[in-house]
């Protein structure tokens, strides 16, 4: 019988537990492509043998009065701003700089997860993510992923489906 990574419990899995949410864990290398997001996923996707379609990026982002939300994406794709805006009522998006982002959410960028962020935000997700049977997504920390049915997203952060996503 192989014997079960231990995992150490991040603000996430915290709250992912305490509310019963069932999920997976596991680990990858995490590696810096400066600063570029679309490649971190899709390099993520590939150690984990999994779809980039499937893999989902936490993003924080800001309104135009520099009110942050946070954005769920597919690894694969970007975020059309202009979509987002109209959809949320704002008059621009645009993404935090990275230690805005963090001082937002408590997590270092590569490793952000949608839950047990430091400061509630609104939480809008892609609706064809909705669409999927089971998503990887951020577990608080770089390399780290859970996986579970992206329903949890919607029931445990409120996540407003939007239609936002633009190819890469």
């Amino acid at each position: 019988m192989a014997k079960r990574r231990h995992f150490s419990q991040t603000p996430a899995t915290a709250m992912l537990r305490a509310r019963g949410v069932a999920f997976e864990e596991s680990a990858c290398d995490w590696q810096p492509h400066g600063g570029d997001m679309h490649s971190t996923s899709l390099h993520m996707a590939a150690q984990l043998g999994l779809d980039a379609h499937a893999v989902i990026k936490t993003l924080i982002m800001q309104d135009a009065k520099g009110a942050p939300l946070i954005v769920l994406m597919h690894g694969d794709q970007r975020v059309n701003t202009q979509a987002l805006a109209r959809q949320i009522g704002a008059k621009s998006v645009q993404p935090c700089a990275p230690e805005v982002a963090s001082k937002y959410s408590g997590y270092m960028v590569g490793g952000t997860s949608p839950f047990g962020t430091r400061r509630e935000m609104p939480v809008y997700i892609e609706q064809s993510i909705l669409e999927l049977p089971r998503i990887a997504i951020n577990g608080g920390r770089r390399g780290y992923v859970l996986h579970m049915s992206p329903q949890v997203c919607v029931d445990i952060l409120d996540a407003r489906p939007v239609q936002c996503a633009a190819p890469l």
